[in-house]
């Protein structure tokens, strides 16, 4: 497989497509310190929800529960992981990011890494327990 170009920021750009693979593909394409925390990420909510459904839209993975929408995704900056949580401002507390979408809210994961693991995994399955996103 011919290795993935780094858009702006260090973003991997990987073809559209449902399912682990192109997830995974993405993951082995993000760079440094950001493809790490993603991994983790990634191993967390595989770990929090069963029968995780994943994707990759707009050269980022999401992640979503069947029925129920698309819950997380997360994309690299330069600086930071992003993390967005599609109905987050309904979560509590809700993650300390705005965004234009007044349902969104991002956590910005920095090269140190996660702040705070058990925040992030409460964050996690509240997304995934309540309806998501269906924008695709």
């Amino acid at each position: 497989m011919a290795e993935a170009k780094l858009l702006s920021g260090g973003n991997p750009q990987i073809a559209k497509g449902d399912g682990p693979g192109p997830v995974t593909a993405w993951l082995d394409a993000a760079p440094d310190w950001r493809g790490d925390h993603a991994r983790t990420v990634d191993a967390l909510v595989s770990d929090l929800v069963p029968d995780i459904r994943k994707a990759v839209r707009w050269n980022s993975p999401f992640y979503g529960v069947a029925g129920q929408g698309w819950f997380l995704s997360l994309h690299c900056f330069t600086r930071f992981l992003r993390l967005s949580f599609l109905t987050g401002a309904h979560l509590t507390p809700p993650p300390p990011g705005p965004s234009k979408d007044p349902n969104t809210r991002y956590l910005d994961i920095a090269e140190p890494g996660i702040a705070d693991a058990a925040q992030l995994k409460d964050w996690i399955a509240q997304s995934a327990a309540r309806p998501g996103w269906d924008g695709f």
